[in-house]
């Protein structure tokens, strides 16, 4: 019986949240351990399906750079990275396409419907979504792209209609040049453009940490301008720097609120957004 009223509570407690998000829209980049490992996978799309069913528009970004490069090494071909960005040659993009929308992109959308959702997969290229430039560096990185403008009215069709949307994150530019674009830029991107309520990246790590390799020195929360000042100061470890940005990219646009999780927690996501502790860092503007 105790069980059964713990479990009660547990429901009594997210009442509020999902009165709350119950008609607005939450954007999820997934990615790292939760999109490889498969009770992770089961579970992150339980989460959103539950989402979904609770009334709330949930819109999925996810990369699969792990993925190009498996692919690439099966080719025989060997991956270049600068400052942790692909070289990414025509014949590169090609395979970054080959992967990331038909492969990786269906994978997530079958996990979805196999929990009981409708899930829809779609890249960045359909209906114009991402519009993209070649993104500036000291090294030609060939064809990786930068987000110029995000048209979202596909995707708010599709999640007005009760379907779970999942997007890769390839864009073109105007002449229809194919990008590939880093997916935690485009989460930040679209979650601004979609006025999402929140934004909730899945990461390896517990949090935004002040020391990397200290677990325990967890950042809970910090404002958009403290944010930037970290990532200025270089006081951000380096694959956490995309992800920081596109929370203050988001929070910048407009997005209520913004979440670094660990992902490599089961239902990480229903902890996130019905709890009253909650998990991770939280950015907030200020």
């Amino acid at each position: 019986m105790k069980e059964l009223q713990q479990r009660a509570s547990t429901l009594v407690e997210a009442l509020p949240y999902i009165q709350q998000w119950a008609g607005k829209t939450v954007v999820v980049k997934y990615g790292g351990a939760a999109m490889t490992e498969p009770a992770l996978q089961r579970s992150v799309a339980q989460d959103l399906v539950l989402l979904r069913y609770v009334g709330i528009n949930v819109v999925v970004v996810h990369g699969g750079g792990s993925q190009i490069t498996q692919m690439m090494d099966k080719l025989g071909m060997e991956a270049q990275f600068v400052e942790g960005l692909r070289v990414t040659d025509a014949e590169t993009m090609e395979i970054a396409q080959m992967v990331l929308v038909g492969s990786v992109n269906q994978r997530v959308v079958s996990l979805i419907n196999a929990a009981g959702g409708q899930a829809v997969g779609i890249s960045g290229k359909d209906a114009n979504m991402i519009v993209a430039r070649k993104k500036t560096a000291e090294v030609d990185l060939g064809f990786v792209g930068d987000v110029v403008s995000i048209n979202p009215q596909a995707i708010t069709t599709l999640a007005e209609s009760g379907y779970i949307v999942v997007a890769s994150s390839i864009g073109t530019d105007e002449e229809g040049q194919s990008y590939n674009i880093n997916a935690d830029t485009v989460a930040g991107h679209l979650a601004a453009a979609l006025q999402a309520v929140k934004l909730v990246v899945l990461t390896d790590v517990p949090g935004l940490l002040e020391d990397p390799d200290d677990p325990d020195s967890l950042i809970s929360e910090l404002t958009a301008s403290a944010a930037e000042k970290r990532l200025a100061a270089g006081q951000v470890a380096a694959g956490m720097i995309p992800k920081l940005q596109s929370c203050v990219t988001a929070i910048t646009g407009g997005v209520q609120r913004a979440h670094l999780i660990d992902g490599r927690l089961s239902h990480s996501l229903l902890m996130e957004l019905f709890t009253d502790a909650g998990i991770g860092t939280m950015v907030y503007g200020g």
